[in-house]
């Protein structure tokens, strides 16, 4: 334990990689190697997240003043709070979450929509940042110098952030998927913010016990009294926490936010636990490696075209993938021995490759890294066919089912078909 207290950070993390290789030892013996290998980046990236929940539960529930217990909680609260934005972060561009699509937007194989409604990300963020500001004022400011209505409107401020973050934990909590690291973070910050007020509380009390100042009027005696008594803090945040919301909304109204969006950003959704929403089925990229960009990247920058169909399935579809496709098309029908080392060598590097292409943002960095081979297949296109154009519009169309003729009436394509 004075090992722990002395070096909080570097024991937490031993004991987090100890764990991640005695786990894969087990899973994969005998063949220690691998487990040996892979253990520090497992024990780092996925048990150290869990270590410290588990931390900061035990400082908020266990009662220790002692000077190198306060510090190896502070210690731990910093590591928490950076390394859980970095992860974040990371866990953002390796999963399957677009959180910018909205619940009516066809995605592709097992991509996840948004879990807050994409109007309402201003309304949750606002509450976040109010909640981090009272947090902040809070845990920085001295009790002897901050007057105490100013501290039961930062506590007032932290409760309302630690309300979004429990609609956060509800919202993405699974236990399945990779998405349920999403929750650490806001159930660590909930964790600090409880300990937070539970200390502050502890040490107003030393102090309204040496430092209470009296009043002749008897009416300002009662309420000083009131107001000082940190056991009635509970019920002052409370009272306070309405117009702290009142005034947030009004701010969120000017912007152009509904009071209703506070509600509506979990439930506006789909595929979540707090979602009402339906939304329609993924389509299927089939592992093309440029279809997988055309479909999962963001639209504004890889620009879909329409749909196609791939192997009997609709698939999402770029000017880059018809360029790439053509490309292919014509290589094989000029060269079919260079196209069959071509295609050979794909399958067995390209292919893997595609399966790792999972979030929006990775799409987009593989669009852009493929931009300069896309110009080299239309150069190509261009020298040796006589209607490039024409090839490149003609890739992924659905072949036309025998005895189609758009004269009969029950061929014919109108309404929202025919604009399709």
């Amino acid at each position: 334990m004075n090992t722990f207290k002395k070096y909080p950070t570097l024991t937490s993390l031993a004991a987090a990689v100890l764990f991640s290789l005695l786990l894969l030892l087990a899973v994969s013996w005998p063949y220690p190697v691998p487990a040996v290998i892979a253990s520090p980046i497992f024990g780092v990236l996925f048990v150290y997240p869990l270590v410290l929940t588990v931390l900061n539960l035990v400082f908020c529930i266990r009662k220790d003043p002692s000077e190198a217990w306060c510090r190896a909680a502070c210690r731990i609260e910093a590591v928490t709070m950076i390394l859980g934005i970095l992860f974040s972060l990371l866990l953002c561009c390796v999963t399957d979450i677009d959180f910018s699509a909205h619940w009516t937007a066809t995605l592709v194989d097992s991509q996840l929509h948004s879990p807050v409604w994409t109007k309402a990300w201003p309304s949750v963020a606002a509450c976040l940042v109010v909640g981090l500001f009272g947090y902040g004022i809070l845990k920085r400011s001295s009790f002897r110098t901050m007057p105490p209505l100013l501290i039961v409107f930062s506590i007032s401020a932290m409760y309302l952030g630690m309300g979004t973050c429990v609609l956060w934990v509800i919202q993405f909590f699974v236990t399945d998927r990779l998405e349920f690291y999403f929750c650490l973070l806001p159930l660590n910050w909930l964790l600090l913010c409880i300990r937070t007020i539970r200390e502050k509380a502890a040490d107003w009390k030393q102090i309204e016990e040496t430092e209470m100042r009296s009043f002749q009027n008897p009416f300002l005696e009662r309420l000083n009294r009131k107001v000082m008594d940190s056991c009635a803090w509970p019920l002052w945040t409370f009272l306070l926490l309405w117009p702290v919301l009142g005034l947030l909304l009004i701010i969120l109204a000017l912007l152009g936010q509904r009071p209703t969006d506070l509600i509506q950003a979990w439930t506006e959704t789909s595929q979540w636990n707090l979602s009402t929403q339906v939304s329609p089925p993924n389509m299927v990229t089939d592992g093309h490696y440029l279809c997988t960009v055309a479909a999962g990247g963001h639209r504004h920058l890889v620009k879909p075209l329409r749909s196609g169909v791939r192997h009997g399935h609709l698939v999402v579809v770029n000017r880059q993938l018809c360029i790439a496709n053509a490309f292919e098309q014509l290589l094989k029908e000029r060269l079919p021995l260079v196209h069959r080392n071509v295609r050979n060598f794909y399958d067995r590097y390209g292919l893997p490759v595609s399966r790792l292409i999972r979030s929006p943002y990775a799409a987009d960095a593989v669009y852009v890294v493929m931009k300069p081979l896309e110009w080299f297949f239309l150069l190509i296109l261009y020298l040796a066919d006589a209607r490039p154009e024409d090839r490149i519009r003609m890739q992924y169309i659905p072949p036309v089912p025998e005895g189609f003729s758009p004269s009969r009436p029950e061929h014919a394509i109108t309404g929202p078909e025919k604009q399709s």
